[in-house]
This record gives structure tokens, sequence and C-alpha cells, in this order.
């Protein structure tokens, strides 16, 4: 019992709110808030965001023993999607959810009770429990969504911050804002004028008119501006045709910091964020193919780094302390010393 005052009976019935029950998802302090409710899947099932990411979404269909999974369904915050259309007569459903690439270490593994198998782009997945090439297992989490009086089953997801849509979408553009190089931290979902000074300079600075942020697009051209190059903080651009992952690290005068991995595309440009105004900035990239194994060219691996050995590891990671890599479990890498003396630097990799 948490003492609050509980709703009867017609109340209930006439708000129809169902409880909501919180799983972890590959996001930082976030969780996965299913509407719970013991309806059959009879109707489409929408995944509705509430986190202050752009998230793409995997499901999973459990039926009869046999598995299939498909993917990837982006979501923007504040926003719904339907992903599975039709009478469903699934045993089970499956979800797993990620951020998009750009917003690099934030998000964290996600705790799922299945395995199941991804890929890289957009999928669908017949035989989803044996993973063939170009394919990953990843952990998916069973839903047990609840039946809208629209017809639609609905799960949402949500994060510890609890915001409602509204929150969610200005979190969200904070949270770009801050990756875009503008100052609109923290990252809360509450507006005020730090907030509204970023977001008009953001607006000014590639054209758009005032009322632009509540356009549906808006994301779509705020993703758009974080993969440019930019004048302020330092930008990766992506000039090979192969996938680069790459890795930042900040030494704010106590410790350095490492994180990564951010994925660039090819023709892409991506801005890592740096938080706060650190002494010194440094990066490691490197171009890996489908299954993110390490290019070659000329038998040398395609990577930009330099002579500061900083820790990483094989899948996402934030690392404050660097001494001693190998024996925490980690690699040490050479990353190159950035000079940020300008306000801005943008680092191009090309094939050699």
């Amino acid at each position: 019992m948490d003492g609050r005052v509980k709703p009867g009976h017609d109340e209930l019935k006439r708000r129809r709110r169902p409880e909501l029950v919180r799983l972890l998802v590959g996001l930082p302090a976030a969780v996965l808030a299913l509407l719970a409710s013991a309806a059959p899947a009879r109707a489409d099932l929408k995944l509705c965001n509430r986190m202050s990411y752009v998230i793409e979404a995997a499901i999973g269909i459990d039926e009869k023993a046999a598995t299939a999974t498909r993917g990837w369904f982006r979501i923007d915050p504040a926003a719904c999607r339907v992903v599975l259309q039709g009478a469903l007569h699934a045993d089970r459903i499956l979800l797993n959810a990620r951020a998009l690439s750009l917003y690099g270490s934030s998000p964290i593994p996600q705790n799922g009770s299945d395995t199941l198998c991804v890929a890289q782009d957009n999928f669908v997945i017949a035989a989803a429990r044996q993973c063939r090439i170009g394919q990953t297992p990843a952990p998916f989490t069973q839903i047990t969504p609840t039946q809208t009086d629209e017809g639609y089953l609905v799960a949402y997801l949500a994060e510890d911050s609890d915001y409602d849509d509204e929150q969610a979408r200005l979190a969200a553009i904070q949270r770009l804002l801050v990756i875009a190089g503008y100052d609109a931290s923290p990252i809360d979902g509450v507006d005020g004028p730090k907030t509204q000074s970023a977001l008009a300079a953001f607006l000014k600075s590639h054209a758009l008119a005032a009322d632009a942020a509540q356009s549906q697009n808006f994301f779509t051209l705020m993703i758009e501006a974080v993969q440019a190059p930019s004048p302020v903080g330092l930008t990766w651009c992506n000039d090979t045709p192969y996938k680069i992952m790459a890795a930042i690290a900040a030494d704010d005068g106590k410790q350095v910091t490492s994180r990564g991995w951010y994925r660039i595309d090819p023709g892409k440009c991506l801005h890592p964020d740096v938080a706060g105004q650190p002494r010194q900035v440094f990066s490691f990239a490197e171009a890996v193919d489908a299954d993110n194994r390490t290019i070659k060219v000329k038998d040398k691996p395609l990577n930009w780094g330099g002579e500061k050995q900083l820790c990483t590891r094989e899948n996402k990671f934030e690392i404050s302390d660097q001494g001693d890599c190998a024996t925490r479990g980690f690699a040490a890498i050479g990353f190159a010393a950035v000079d940020m003396s300008g306000g801005g630097k943008t680092l191009r990799f090309a094939t050699p």
C-alpha cells in the first residue's frame, strides 16, 4: 500500500486507466511501462513513447513453438505507432527497444527473459531463435498490453522520470539541443528561459519558423541537424563507404571519462555529447562491416586514433577510471587528442 486513496469501482470504470507494470529497457534508468491487462490479443498493437529519446522498437511473436521477430519501428517522443495489424493469435508478444545511435553511450543493454535474433537495419526474421550471418542476439521482454476503447492494444515506453506526453517531448528536444551544441540543460522536461533561448538559437541558425517545434517532423529536422557539420563542439563526419563506430573521452581536470560507441553511417556526421568545458577531448573511430568486424585496408585496420591509451569495451560503455584496463575486463585503445581551442572541431574520416 502506498497511502494513496484508491478510486471506487465506478470511477475506475470511467477512467479506464490500467495499472502500469515496469520492466527494464535499453535506456539509462529507464523502464518499459506496460499497460497490463488480461485482454486477448485481438486488435492492432500500438507502442507509445513517453521517453526523452527517439527510439526504435523490435517485436517478437511466439506462437506454437515458432518465434519470429520484426523491426525496427521508429517512434518519436510523445508519439505512438502501430507495429502489428489485425487479429493476433500469438501465445506471447515480446519487445526490444533501443535509442537511435546518435545518443551514443546513453542507452544501456536491455534486460529480458528471451534472447531473439535482430539485424542492424530493418528486418523480418522468421526463425528468430537461431541467428544467421548478419543477425545478432538481443534480449526481449514479454509484454501484456491493454485493449483500449478505440480497439487498439497499447503498451507505453517510459522512463523513471514518469513524463507525460508533453514533458517527454520537451525533454527529448532538450536532449537533442544539447547534442547539437546548444545549452538546454538540465534535461528535465520543464520549460524555462534557458530552454527557450537554446531552442530559439537552434531555430534561427537553421532558418526555421518560430513554431517549427510544434510540427510533426520536428524530431526529423533536429536529427538531421545533429548529423550535419556544426561550428560548435566536436563533429565526426564519415566520408567512407563503411559504417564507423566512434568513442570520445573528456578530461575535466579530475578524471578522464571515455564513452562509446557512436554509430556514424556513410555520408553522415554526428555530434557526440561533450558535457561541460573539459580541459582536453580525445577521439577514436574505426570502420566496421555488417557484423561489426574491423575493416582492413592493405592488411591494416581502418581506424583513426592516437597515443592516449584509454579504456573501452565491445558494447556501449562509459568508463571514468582509466587505470589497469585489461585486469578489469576492458580493452586499452589509443585515442587522439582533439584541438578544441577554436570552439568547434570537425573530424572527417576518409579511406586512404
